[in-house]
């Protein structure tokens, strides 16, 4: 892809979606800068960033930590000397956090603080951290992961459902603020992205969401991956300020 290589790309957060994401960037010789506070999802999105033939770097981090975060663009900076781009995609989706956030009257303060802290307040850290650098690199691309909970409505998941809507204004406040200064920045939206194993594994909620798509199959990483990097290129440089569902068509919207 036109406009990858040699580009330094943070990405904070690890998982599925940031493995899809580093093998398309390391086949177009990317290199990447990974945080997440699972240390070994860390490296294994590094690994699999170099065995598509580009390089990288992990770091454990937590993205609610300023300090955490500042390491993470230090490292960056440190190794490579320079930023071209950063994706968020960390969230907390851990089972047993998501199942304590119910809805508006019941769900407790310390759950709906710490989703504001991670989802939210995190992004804002690693913005805050990364937009000078890459500003001094000559400008660049940020992309942020929401969700389709910010347009389906739902009955429970309040505080991921805000949070996402909130990253959604974050990312257009950047794209304004920092546009004549040669960055962009924009927010995707994935529907239900599963691994091949996942997809394998989850019959029952994969025959549903079929049923409730346009979209004959389930997402995976590789989907995410394709429009991540397509954001982080030089091929989207009069694309920024929008969010962009990438779901099978479960949210069509204009």
């Amino acid at each position: 892809m036109e406009g990858l290589k040699d580009k330094v790309i943070v990405i904070a957060g690890a998982g599925g979606i940031s493995d899809g994401t580093a093998k398309l960037l390391g086949s177009y010789g990317a290199k990447i800068v990974v945080g997440d506070i699972i240390n070994e999802n860390a490296l294994r999105c590094v690994k699999v960033v170099q065995e598509a033939g580009g390089d990288g770097v992990a770091i454990q981090m937590d993205i609610s930590k300023e300090d955490d975060v500042k390491a993470l663009v230090d490292l960056a900076i440190d190794k490579y000397g320079q930023i071209n781009g950063l994706f968020n995609v960390a969230a907390n989706i851990a089972p047993d956090e998501v199942a304590k956030d119910t809805d508006p009257v019941d769900i407790n303060l310390e759950i709906w603080q710490k989703n504001l802290d991670i989802n939210l307040t995190g992004y804002l850290l690693t913005s805050k951290y990364a937009i000078p650098h890459i500003i001094a690199s000559g400008g660049g691309s940020i992309v942020n992961t929401i969700s389709d909970a910010v347009y389906a409505g739902m009955h429970d998941k309040v505080a991921y459902s805000v949070t996402k809507a909130g990253i959604g204004a974050l990312t257009r406040n950047i794209a304004a603020r920092y546009g004549k200064q040669g960055i962009r920045c924009n927010a995707v939206s994935p529907g239900l992205v599963l691994t091949e194993s996942g997809i394998q594994n989850s019959g029952h909620l994969v025959e549903m969401v079929l049923q409730m798509i346009p979209a004959p199959r389930i997402g995976t990483p590789k989907d995410m991956g394709a429009i991540v990097s397509f954001l982080l290129s030089d091929l989207s440089e009069w694309i920024t300020g929008q969010s962009i569902c990438v779901d099978g068509g479960a949210i069509m919207r204009s």
